[in-house]
């Protein structure tokens, strides 16, 4: 399956479509579904890789994904009189982000909401002296995946799991690291960005600049914690969902 529906709601008035980060799958967003019923249906895109798609080569370019998911989610973002979300964290929002361009490129339902988290706005440079992930040497990959801190480390520290796992995540990180942000006409959908205050991957002033890319109304929250705020504060970022959706 392509997607995981955590908590199936037909009646809920709002589908809220979830794109997680690199290197993850459902499991990252799958606890939102109780918090946000009854007012939304939340479904999780499963990207090639893992989890059930563990045996699918990962995509590696933003391009190519990126028509790939809009064909594979066809059913799921028909939703007929009911509202569309699409919430995405860190890679998961710049995958959100091109998605919702190319349904309007392929004149498809854009959705109502655009929920962009962890994730600086697509034309905002890396910063002088970034050092790309997605062909690190596997020792100082290991380093800059303790540094965000959103990997087990009993995953790290397990060579034969890591073996598994990394080329998904240099796929994904490559995915990302290769992307190259081409001017489009701002969407018209609402964009709320969100962030964690002690990020220093993505700046507050990174997220603000995601108002460049709506000609709807714009919201920026911020969050305790750093680039996986997301796991600490649950309740509070659902609240926020509901009341952006």
């Amino acid at each position: 399956m392509n997607v995981l529906t955590p908590q199936e709601n037909p009646d809920a008035p709002t589908r809220v479509v979830c794109f997680p980060n690199a290197g993850s799958g459902a499991a990252s967003f799958r606890a939102f579904a109780p918090l946000l019923a009854p007012h939304a249906e939340l479904v999780i895109v499963r990207l090639p890789g893992r989890e059930a798609r563990i045996a699918e080569p990962p995509h590696r370019k933003l391009a190519e994904l990126v028509p790939a998911v809009a064909e594979e989610l066809a059913d799921t973002l028909d939703v007929g009189e009911r509202r569309l979300v699409f919430f995405g964290h860190s890679m998961g929002a710049l995958v959100a982000f091109e998605l919702a361009r190319h349904l309007r490129r392929t004149a498809r339902r854009l959705p109502d909401r655009l929920i962009v988290s962890g994730r600086p706005a697509p034309h905002v440079p890396y910063p002088p002296g970034y050092e790309f992930v997605h062909d690190l040497p596997w020792e100082r990959l290991v380093e800059r995946l303790r540094g965000y801190s959103g990997t087990p480390e009993a995953l790290l520290a397990d060579p034969e799991l890591l073996e598994m796992f990394l080329p998904t995540l240099r796929a994904d990180f490559e995915v990302v690291e290769t992307y190259r942000y081409s001017p489009q006409p701002p969407l018209p959908c609402g964009i709320a960005a969100y962030g964690g205050l002690t990020d220093d991957e993505v700046p507050s002033a990174t997220l603000a600049a995601w108002a460049d890319h709506t000609s709807g109304p714009f919201r920026l929250r911020l969050f305790d914690g750093g680039h996986f705020y997301l796991d600490g504060q649950r309740g509070e970022v659902a609240k926020a969902v509901l009341t952006d959706m």
